[in-house]
């Protein structure tokens, strides 16, 4: 086994024992990447010098933290202090920023290493990686498919192996729909849980930072590490944060999980429901409470979604007007510099995203557009907490196809669509998580996705452990691809 084929969980415990140093495992996955990342794109900066200077201080410290030889990649909408930080966008191109995200600091303070940025949808703003200003990033079970966005190029890496795990960023699921597309673990967690501090604003209301892995175990690891309340986000909780991996030794009692109703699938992959319902066979074969349910406010979730989003978007990249950082058009007035700026800098959603945003907030068509959105946020959050008081959980698929192929999705309605099943958990702060739970007939990946109440992030992680050790997925899964990798490098 190479180094770069290790569980984090497991490469924490062999750098703990001294059986592994930081810097191979640093070595081992700077060539996976200089190997790889030419096929699959992820990265928009690599980190490698800082990687091994960090890695060498790690090794040399007798006490080392909880993710000592943990190499993680960091979506580049997360402000790292002295590496490039883009959102994939030519406004911000050569922007360096001079502190860190308060995620950062946490996983720097248990010993993690950065080993680079990952390529996004430009802002944050899409469903498939397409949309970043430098170059899409690829699906590795399938180059010529997208691997889901925003946080595309974290779980591109983290599937490559060219990354343990990775942070990315969930607006309206970019953090569950590319887990689901890529095959990995992708955890959106309570809206307050994770520090929003150093996170790029998209939709401030909805923005979550959370992990991509390959595991449940690893992603476990890695949000006991960055949860937790921080004086420098108003909207972090002050609750305490769990030991979520030592919660894995206390098991779940009674469990009551709801699921959909055959309606609420209609326009669904018929792959994705037989898979579904796999999965569902499989849930009532370990004796759960399984109950059917509707979510009649659920078809309002993704146009309420669509409103909300672009206003807060709108307001957000105002500050993107070329006088304090980041790209400035040359011209010869104030006014005209707003106008070239804005225009050279922004991409064509970016732009209409910010369009839209600003015209339902407009004089005239505030009541009618965002009031009314509002309205079916708070709605759709009361229907929730109203399931949660007959189940533990929801499941549902994550999403409604398998990864679809580069320039397949022209039309942005139909790209918008990919949301249909993760923006309710984001306007109702709650948190979601999608493990794989199989593939299509042409080995796509698929995902499962398990949606709790607010703060419920252990019971949630300790559910999903039991799915993915009675689906039995991890190890094929991984076995696959690193035996694809050793056919192709024969």
């Amino acid at each position: 086994m190479k180094l770069f084929e290790l569980g984090l969980v497991e490469a924490v415990s062999l750098v703990k024992k001294g059986e592994v140093r930081v810097v191979e495992i640093v070595e081992d996955y700077m060539a996976r990447i200089e190997q790889e990342d030419q096929k699959i794109k992820a990265y928009l900066t690599y980190a490698f010098d800082k990687a091994l200077a960090r890695a060498r201080e790690i090794d040399s410290k007798k006490e080392k933290g909880q993710l000592a030889g943990a190499i993680i990649a960091i979506k580049d909408n997360i402000v790292t202090k002295g590496i490039r930080t883009t959102c994939a966008s030519r406004i911000l191109e050569n922007f360096i920023p001079p502190y860190n995200a308060t995620v950062i600091d946490r996983l720097e303070a248990e010993d993690a290493v950065i080993i680079g940025k990952t390529n996004l949808d430009e802002f944050a703003m899409g469903s498939s990686t397409e949309n970043s200003a430098f170059f899409p990033t690829r699906n590795p079970w399938d180059t010529e498919r997208v691997p889901g966005g925003s946080s595309g190029g974290s779980a591109a890496a983290v599937a490559a192996f060219e990354a343990m795990a990775a942070l990315g960023s969930d607006t309206g699921g970019s953090v569950r729909q590319p887990a689901a597309f890529c095959g990995v673990v992708g955890l959106k967690p309570t809206y307050g849980r994770v520090s929003r501090y150093g996170l790029v604003a998209f939709a401030s209301s909805l923005d979550q930072i959370g992990p991509l892995t390959r595991s449940v175990e690893d992603c476990a690891l890695i949000t006991s590490v960055i949860a937790g309340f921080d004086r420098q986000d108003s909207t972090s909780s002050p609750l305490p944060v769990p030991d979520y991996p030592a919660e894995f030794k206390v098991p779940l009692s009674k469990i009551r999980v709801g699921v959909l109703d055959n309606n609420s699938l209609s326009g669904v992959s018929q792959e994705v429901i037989s898979n579904y319902q796999e999965i569902l066979k499989l849930i009532e074969g370990l004796g759960i409470e399984v109950q059917r349910m509707s979510f009649p406010s659920w078809e309002y979730a993704l146009p309420c979604y669509y409103v909300i989003a672009p206003s807060e978007a709108s307001s957000n990249l105002a500050r993107y007007d070329g006088v304090r950082y980041g790209f400035r058009a040359e011209s010869r007035e104030l006014s005209e510099m707003y106008l070239k700026t804005r225009t050279l800098g922004f991409g064509s959603e970016v732009k209409r995203r910010i369009l839209l945003g600003t015209f339902a907030l407009s004089s005239g068509y505030y009541e009618a557009y965002y009031a009314k959105a509002a309205q079916a946020r708070q709605a759709i959050a009361r229907e929730l907490a109203e399931a949660f008081k007959k189940v533990d959980f929801i499941v549902i698929p994550t999403t409604p196809e398998p990864a679809f192929k580069l320039g397949e999705k022209q039309d942005p309605i139909s790209m918008y669509l990919q949301d249909y099943f993760t923006v309710a958990a984001n306007l109702a702060g709650i948190p979601g998580l999608s493990i794989p739970s199989g593939f299509t007939n042409g080995g796509l990946p698929l995902g499962l996705q398990v949606v709790g109440r607010s703060f419920a992030e252990s019971k949630l992680l300790k559910f999903a452990f039991l799915l993915e050790k009675n689906l039995n997925l991890k190890n094929n899964k991984y076995e696959m691809i690193i035996r694809g990798r050793r056919k192709n490098e024969k």
